[in-house]
């Protein structure tokens, strides 16, 4: 892959110290004070007695250490159990959209642009339950989930990223073979290392419109089974080498529904779906590199009450890692390829859109079969656990299908329009014109840890492609570069 990168990196450090941003920065800066003064220590840290740099690469949470994956893979259970085992996260955040034209309506499509908001908080409880079990479990709560009638929003908590896990090691002169069981509610949140589809985007994601084309809302790798599984699977590390990890999902019902308490239903799945990984891993000194692969077969209902709706999605990726640790230095290489097949239900079929082309012919009919590919790559440094930067490339191409258009020639006018009372009516912003799921472009970011537990970032996520062009992606004059996004953030974890 080789991506037309547009604008360059200085622009977007330039934006930072922009005027507008002062008012960002005094209300984070003010909030780090607050922060500074708290005691508590994360909960892993309180029962590890570690700091964060002997689990996390640089300090810089989530991102994984050797020490990090080996206390994950044995259950969360190195150390002492702790009276209180519970923790928490916020991220204060603020957004800006480089374009908000092009829309009908920007205080909707850009909500909160240039606002500083309480983006998500979380809390999470867990570590070690026995010698041998032990949890990571987290409840998120999201202020702008639900938009009313009024146009008002109401925050939602609901369950997150859960596992629970039984694990037992054996060492001795000949062999270390840690073995376990997971039980989680995302297929990879059991995986130790970020390359994984659940861990590569780290920093929590804002809902309002105007983080909408931030860097976590980029492609990244993951798994088309839905957010309302969960899973059983067992793994097996030998030597500090070979990992192995197989299991099976299905839809979360009865004394597994807690996994997904307080999301929709969006997904069923029929029967149980099989996942698996593999890596090979190695450590020599202050570097660690990892080769590995992993996939999934899911069979999702469109209509759960409706048999001859699946969908059956195919995910397999190949990944590598390789990390550099040594004081004062943190570096860290990730690489990611992903390929989804998508087969649809062959009761679709015909044309599922009104589009027709310039001509007010019909559009091709919809493919029952389609692929995509990614290539996510990223190089993250960190200095003295206190300074940081990170750069990372993304494109995505597929195939093209009718079904991903929402942008076209109203057959009625032979136009385009966004008229809701029209019978083919497009979609401003977010709208496909040609059915590509192409994009591709680059994220620069910059961050500080001014105490262990607060990261102050700035990222820059610069599109030269999106929704399958450059230019006129939504049928309204959009471009791909009008996505380019500014985030700066504080994120804090206690």
């Amino acid at each position: 892959m080789s991506p037309s990168w547009p604008g360059a990196p200085c622009l977007a450090m330039r934006s930072i110290v922009r005027a507008k941003y002062r008012s960002v920065l005094a209300a984070l800066l003010g909030l780090l004070l607050i922060a500074s003064t708290a005691q508590a220590l994360p909960l892993f840290n309180r029962q590890t007695g570690q700091n964060c740099m002997a689990c996390h690469a640089g300090g810089q949470f989530p991102e994984l250490t050797p020490y990090g994956r080996l206390f994950k893979m044995t259950g969360y259970t190195l150390g002492a159990r702790t009276a209180v085992p519970l923790s928490a996260m916020a991220l204060v955040s603020d957004s800006s959209v480089a374009n908000t034209g092009k829309s009908l309506s920007p205080a909707s499509d850009f909500f909160k642009q240039n606002d500083v908001i309480l983006a998500t908080a979380s809390v999470f409880a867990g570590g070690k339950i026995t010698d041998n079990i032990g949890a990571f479990l987290q409840v998120t709560y999201d202020p702008y989930a639900v938009r009313n009638a009024d146009g008002s929003y109401a925050g939602h908590t609901a369950a997150d990223n859960m596992d629970l896990r039984w694990a037992d090691r054996f060492v001795d002169a000949e062999r270390d073979l840690v073995v376990g069981v997971s039980l989680n509610n995302n297929p990879s949140v059991s995986d130790p290392w970020n390359t994984a589809p659940a861990w590569m985007q780290y920093v929590p994601v804002p809902s309002p419109g105007s983080s909408q084309f931030i860097d976590g809302t980029s492609p990244y790798p993951g798994y088309s089974a839905g957010g309302n599984i969960a899973g059983l699977t067992t793994y097996a590390f030998l030597d500090r080498t070979w990992y192995g990890e197989v299991g099976l999902y299905g839809t979360a019902r009865g004394p597994l529904s807690f996994m997904t308490e307080g999301n929709a239903p969006r997904t069923f799945l029929r029967g149980l779906n099989p996942y698996w990984r593999l890596a090979w891993n190695r450590e020599w000194g202050p570097h660690s590199l990892m080769v590995g692969t992993g996939g999934m077969f899911a069979r999702v209902y469109e209509d759960p009450n409706d048999p001859g709706t699946i969908d059956r999605y195919l995910d397999w990726s190949v990944d590598s890692q390789y990390q550099y640790l040594l004081d004062p230095h943190a570096v860290t290489f990730q690489f990611v390829y992903a390929r989804n097949r998508h087969g649809y239900p062959n009761a679709q079929g015909g044309q599922p859109v009104a589009f027709v082309d310039a001509a007010g012919n019909p559009l091709a009919p919809t493919r029952y079969k389609t692929r995509s590919d990614l290539l996510r790559a990223k190089v993250s440094y960190v200095y003295q656990a206190r300074y940081g930067g990170s750069l990372s490339a993304f494109g995505l191409h597929g195939t093209s299908n009718t079904a991903n258009i929402s942008s076209g020639y109203d057959p009625a006018t032979l136009s385009i329009t966004a008229d809701p009372a029209a019978a083919a009516p497009s979609l401003p912003v977010n709208g496909n014109l040609t059915g590509s799921p192409g994009t591709r472009g680059w994220t620069v970011e910059a961050f500080w840890m001014p105490v262990q537990y607060v990261r102050i970032g700035a990222q820059y996520t610069a599109y030269s492609r999106y929704n399958g062009s450059a230019t006129n992606y939504d049928g309204f004059g959009r471009n791909a570069s009008d996505n380019n996004s500014l985030f700066v953030y504080m994120w804090m974890a206690y």
